[in-house]
């Protein structure tokens, strides 16, 4: 059965996608400046998959932003407690 991801994921996919956007950036336009595969960023994007720190900071850096604007609105309730 698949994992289901935790909706951490599906925040921080969400706050991609708006500053993204709000830029006018494509998804492999986003790839193209952080060097990460385009289905990637379309799965963090979706919530499907949790990126690592390193994507993380790849990707708001691409966005011109601090690492903890895609973590705002975070908190411990979010994330999976059965591992």
């Amino acid at each position: 059965m698949p994992r289901t991801p935790s909706p951490a994921a599906a925040h921080i996919g969400s706050r991609i996608a708006e500053l993204r956007k709000a830029q006018s950036l494509s998804v492999d336009g986003l790839g193209y400046k952080t060097g990460i595969d385009s289905s990637n960023i379309r799965s963090y994007e979706a919530g499907r998959a949790m990126m690592n720190v390193r994507s993380l900071v790849r990707i708001a850096a691409a966005l011109g932003v601090e690492p903890g604007a895609l973590l705002e609105g975070v908190g411990p309730s979010m994330f999976d407690t059965d591992a």
